[in-house]
């Protein structure tokens, strides 16, 4: 049998290691990290176990509208018999020794506690949905937001990849023009400078790369340890930014706007809950009794009498101090309360709108402007380039160029970047967002 013991380690260890290769993504596109946060991050299965504790929570309410059977079962001894008096004569009452088993049942017909379980819960699940629902659009918008800042860290990289290997040929070219005695020391110098300057830059945005991509995994709850590449397209990237602004504010998508209509049948519930303490509460009630009484313990079980009843039982509070108006007067005025929120919300989504609206059209704007500005940067660029190397132009103006060049690059990604999230900024406030 000790053979089988390394077969069924690595077969246990093969197991795992197809397990977590199919809970990884294959391809990182925004799509597809969004459905895998949709399922392993940490918050949505938090949201989906407080649905099931809510329906667990709702069943077990529930539960008192059924008949309620419990057994009973006693054995007891009396050193000192119980006496009554009967007739100024003192009798005894009852054995030394005693023994009983009770069954019984009971059925509520009406309660006001079984009541609100019953007309509550819908409402409940609901809510309990919803919230869910509120935490997956957080979801999305926290991935987005953390996929966008990685997908423009990485075109930074490749920007200034591509800006050093041009001050490499420059500083090479400048180098070589100086020992040919062309030029003086003063462009090699700055050529070197400049290449150095990008190379930090380099160095700094491989940094900030690992920390945005750390941050994504987080908000995917991705495996710290796996490695995590994004698949993209920049052109399909580019068109999703633009973004339709001739939509208007329809409270009813957004979600905070729907937890609180929620919230309020939830509240009118708790109000008719108040009201229904003046009606009084009604139930069945039946039992069987078996008791053994006897002298002696061993013969306890003998002999029985048994005997059995039902009834009906009628509960009703005549005067609790005005309690219970009290409360009814309490859930009117929270009821009220949560028409305030309402109205709070609606000026606070307006407010949303009006500011994501404005900074949308104003990033539009400005990706527009500066994506001029690259496309003039290049032109530029080839321009001097040209010049410098016919001789026309000196390094500095080259090097100035160069500069420019790189700044408007990184000017025009950042300014998509912004452009993405004021995006997303925009479906929130409209309550548009997807997954």
């Amino acid at each position: 049998m000790l053979f089988l013991i390394p077969v069924l380690f690595y077969s246990t260890m093969a197991a795992q290691s197809q397990q977590a290769s199919n809970s990884l993504l294959e391809r990182r596109t925004l799509q597809n990290c969004i459905r895998y946060a949709l399922v392993h991050q940490p918050l949505v299965q938090e949201s989906l176990v407080d649905e099931e504790i809510a329906e667990r929570t709702i069943q077990g309410k529930l539960a008192d509208w059924f008949p309620q059977l419990n057994l009973n079962f006693n054995v007891q001894h009396n050193p000192q018999i119980p006496v009554a008096m009967v007739g100024g004569v003192p009798l005894n009452q009852g054995l030394a020794n005693n023994s009983n088993i009770q069954f019984t049942a009971t059925q509520t017909l009406f309660n006001k506690d079984v009541l609100l379980a019953s007309t509550s819960a819908s409402d409940v699940r609901t809510f309990a949905k919803q919230r869910t629902l509120s935490t997956k659009i957080d979801v999305v918008v926290n991935v987005s937001n953390a996929y966008y800042a990685t997908l423009v860290t990485i075109q930074q990289i490749q920007l200034l990849d591509e800006a050093i290997l041009r001050l490499e040929q420059s500083s090479k070219d400048a180098h070589t023009k100086y020992q040919g005695g062309i030029v003086d020391k003063t462009d090699y110098m700055r050529a070197q400078i400049a290449l150095n300057n990008a190379m930090a830059d380099r160095q700094q945005a491989g940094e900030l790369l690992k920390a945005r991509i750390a941050n994504l995994k987080e908000q995917m709850g991705y495996p710290h340890a796996a490695n995590l590449e994004l698949d993209y397209d920049s052109t399909q990237v580019e068109r999703e930014a633009f973004f339709d602004t001739s939509g208007s504010v329809n409270y009813d998508n957004r979600i905070e706007f729907q937890l609180l209509q929620t919230q309020m049948h939830l509240q009118e519930d708790n109000l008719n809950y108040y009201k229904w303490s003046f009606i009084p509460s009604l139930s069945l009630y039946g039992g069987y009794t078996i008791n053994y009484q006897n002298s002696f313990i061993d013969p306890l079980y003998n002999q029985r009498y048994p005997y059995s009843f039902v009834g009906l039982e009628l509960s009703f509070p005549l005067f609790e101090g005005g309690k219970r108006i009290q409360q009814i007067k309490q859930a009117k005025l929270e009821l009220d309360r949560v028409d305030y929120d309402v109205l709070s919300l609606e000026n606070s989504i307006n407010t949303q709108y009006a500011l994501a609206l404005a900074n949308y059209k104003s990033n539009l704007n400005n990706y527009k402007v500066l994506s001029d500005n690259l496309q003039l940067a290049q032109d530029v660029y080839r321009t001097i380039q040209l010049q410098y190397k016919a001789g026309t132009k000196s390094y500095l103006e080259f090097i100035t160029a160069e500069t420019d060049l790189r700044s408007a690059q990184v000017n025009q990604t950042n300014a998509m970047y912004q452009l993405l999230v004021s995006k997303l900024d925009m479906q929130k406030a409209l309550g548009t967002i997807s997954y």
